[in-house]
């Protein structure tokens, strides 16, 4: 996959070697700047500003201290103040992450109006988002909640010793299948499933979600297809790599692996061959109208 060189995204939260104990943004503060910023605060003026910020971080979730840093006009810091030192390995990884979200930036927008960008999160064991705690073995997820994307880059070596899907091109369809979640947040569609929660059993709804899974892995393909349009990134195998991944993340083949027996009723993503399938769909269609899995007939 041809990345090096090409744009970064700045949608980027360099959390690694943070505690998930304490506020985590990626963005360093001047202590020099807060001088002006306690002066505002004690004044009556600052009171409104303060309470105006408390109802932001209610109704949003946002970190204070990024609300602090883009009051005072700083910008976001890619590499952290916490003293972490990436690998060379592992700060390439970092970079082509950074290229392939601006891929989906520049796809989105296009085929989206008023398409909010996400912000994408790097972290390394723990960190805190808005829909909770999480470790690293919980892999990327994608939280409504603030619109981020939260990923420990040490699951793509899980991905490539543990599961065999190795590539450059397969860490990249993961990243484009959390995007595919935010297109679904951003579009109404998660809200509508999250209100089915509680009107059906635990089998229908585990249903439900692999049809939100296998549009993710639509939008994913609908990605790769336009950004290779564009800039004709694609390497020969590299598809063969994101194929090889979605088949090897397939709940069939993870609980065979796993427990030597499959359930498919406990299914959440889809199987291996409809993970490929939806991806595969998006690629050669690059037509969003044609990902709607939850009224198609076969997955």
């Amino acid at each position: 996959m041809k990345w090096q060189g090409r744009r970064k995204s700045s949608n980027i939260e360099d959390r690694r070697g943070q505690s998930a104990g304490g506020f985590g943004g990626g963005r360093g503060i001047n202590p020099m700047l807060l001088v002006p910023l306690f002066r505002l605060l004690f004044s009556k003026a600052g009171l409104v500003i303060v309470a105006i910020v408390v109802v932001i971080m209610f109704l949003t979730g946002t970190n204070p201290l990024t609300l602090i840093q883009q009051f005072l006009g700083g910008e976001p810091q890619y590499a952290q103040s916490t003293g972490y030192q990436p690998s060379p390995e592992e700060q390439a990884l970092a970079d082509q992450t950074a290229v392939v979200l601006a891929d989906t930036e520049d796809v989105w927008k296009k085929m989206i109006d008023g398409y909010r960008e996400p912000t994408l999160v790097l972290f390394s064991e723990q960190v805190n988002s808005a829909c909770g705690s999480a470790s690293s073995a919980s892999g990327p997820f994608y939280c409504p909640g603030d619109e981020k994307l939260y990923i420990d880059l040490s699951f793509f070596s899980e991905m490539e010793h543990k599961l065999g899907a190795e590539g450059d091109f397969a860490q990249a369809y993961v990243v484009g299948h959390e995007v595919g979640h935010h297109i679904q947040n951003i579009t109404g569609t998660m809200e509508k499933v999250n209100a089915m929660r509680g009107q059906l059993s635990e089998t229908e709804f585990n249903k439900l979600m692999v049809r939100v899974e296998l549009q993710a892995d639509f939008y994913a393909g609908v990605w790769a297809h336009h950004t290779q349009r564009a800039t004709g990134f694609l390497e020969p195998g590299d598809l063969e790599e994101a194929l090889n991944a979605a088949s090897a993340i397939g709940d069939d083949r993870l609980q065979k692996q796993a427990t030597g027996r499959v359930v498919p009723d406990s299914f959440t993503h889809g199987t291996s061959a409809q993970r490929v399938r939806w991806f595969k769909k998006g690629y050669e269609t690059g037509d969003v109208s044609q990902g709607d899995t939850f009224n198609a007939t076969q997955l």
